[in-house]
């Protein structure tokens, strides 16, 4: 079957702070994806997120999640792919540079393989050229010094 994967991505420093995996596109896996990043970041101030118009992210729960942490929710115009060019990239880096070659045996599998990705090589190792050719956990923390 399906693996769905939501991310959230900070677009400074490249870095995926929120994901989540459910085999079915719900508006609680984007939820759990943007809980994860607030999470990890704490409780943001005047932050930008942007989307497509996935009915997952026009569904009232996740407007509402929004609006209480206080998130500005930004989206893409209808089939104007060039708003989430970010996020596309790092879709197409995740399938060509991993799952494309990939046979899972179980979603399970392929969650252990998606996190391995993100937490163990995108995250702390890939370089990124919009990043002078740093991750970007080399990015944050040089930006931190």
């Amino acid at each position: 079957g399906w693996l769905y994967v939501a991310v959230v991505l900070d677009l400074y420093s490249r870095r995926i702070v929120g994901w989540s995996m459910h085999a079915s596109m719900t508006s609680q896996m984007v939820a759990d994806a943007l809980m994860m990043a607030v999470w990890r970041r704490g409780k943001p101030m005047e932050v930008l997120h942007h989307s497509d118009q996935g009915s997952q992210y026009t569904s009232e729960h996740f407007q509402k999640l929004l609006d209480e942490q206080g998130i500005t929710c930004s989206m893409s115009r209808a089939g104007e792919v060039w708003d989430n060019s970010a996020m596309e990239s790092f879709f197409s880096s995740l399938k060509t540079e991993r799952t494309a070659r990939r046979v899972y045996r179980s979603r399970e599998q392929a969650r252990s393989d998606v996190f391995d990705y993100i937490e163990c090589f995108y995250n702390p190792r890939r370089l990124h050229s919009t990043l002078g050719y740093v991750s970007p956990v080399q990015f944050e923390e040089v930006r931190k010094a």
